[in-house]
């Protein structure tokens, strides 16, 4: 069975504005999928309505066993616990260390009072270390949050997104604040995690070549729609004029270059 299946899904807002229209597409455990297209086409919503950050208006998403959309208590909370989130902003604590940001990883396995009182096992503690120096930060364990570069913020995100022991990665815009060679680094350690740990990853890109670059898969998004879904070598230039109609050849060019320089 599929680690995550959408169907006939969309979201609505103002009761009228369909943010994503009857999307249907399944997604095998271990696969590395990238979701393109222009701002605005939905790409953001789709993420987000996986883990019931956004409310889906109509259909089924179906996630390790579970149906997300009518998913309440306990098993909302194993659908989040399960599914990792990276922010393309961060979303980190900045007065806090490096340290206990990746140790709030660990919040959606403990109770209400655990977690405001920081209390983590010294187990806890040991894999949080051993995650930090996975990613490559060993250094900057004890550093507050507001003291690091952006890519190594991201790094952070990710590192705390592990430590949740996830069966999927969802990853909005995680390279888009960054620049070229921070890019290449968080796109080399969210391919490493994948193929090392067969954690399924969807991420969202605007580079186009950074996701046929990293991806078994891709998925090409529309005006809500889904308009493309296959393997990276069959995106031709035709069908990403077709994703991005809104888009001027220049911006296509753009984003090559882009995923050139990751």
């Amino acid at each position: 069975m599929p680690i995550l299946e959408f169907k006939n899904v969309s979201k609505l807002y103002d009761g009228k504005t369909k943010a994503i229209d009857d999307l249907n597409f399944k997604i095998e455990e271990g696969e590395f999928v990238s979701i393109i297209g222009p701002s605005g086409a939905g790409k953001s919503t789709l993420l987000r309505c996986i883990n019931r950050l956004v409310d889906a208006s109509v259909g089924e998403i179906v996630f390790d066993g579970i149906e997300v959309v009518q998913a309440k208590g306990s098993q909302l909370r194993e659908v989040r616990t399960k599914s990792g989130m990276i922010f393309q902003h961060y979303n980190l604590v900045d007065r806090s260390s490096v340290f206990e940001n990746v140790l709030h990883g660990t919040l959606g396995r403990k109770g209400v009072l655990a977690g405001m009182l920081g209390l983590y096992t010294e187990e806890e503690k040991l894999r949080a270390l051993e995650i930090i120096e996975e990613l490559g930060l060993s250094d900057q364990t004890y550093k507050r949050c507001d003291e690091l570069s952006g890519g190594q913020k991201q790094r952070v995100g990710i590192a705390r997104a592990i430590m949740q022991d996830p069966r999927l990665l969802l990853c909005d815009e995680p390279i888009a604040s960054l620049d070229p060679k921070s890019s290449k680094v968080i796109m080399d350690r969210l391919y490493n995690i994948n193929k090392n740990r067969r954690i399924t990853c969807i991420v969202n890109l605007h580079q186009v070549e950074v996701a046929r670059q990293y991806s078994e898969r891709i998925l090409g998004v529309s005006d809500g729609k889904i308009v493309f879904d296959c393997k990276p070598e069959e995106l031709t230039q035709d069908i990403i004029n077709t994703i991005y109609k809104s888009q001027s050849d220049e911006l296509i060019m753009d984003l090559s270059e882009v995923g050139n320089a990751a």
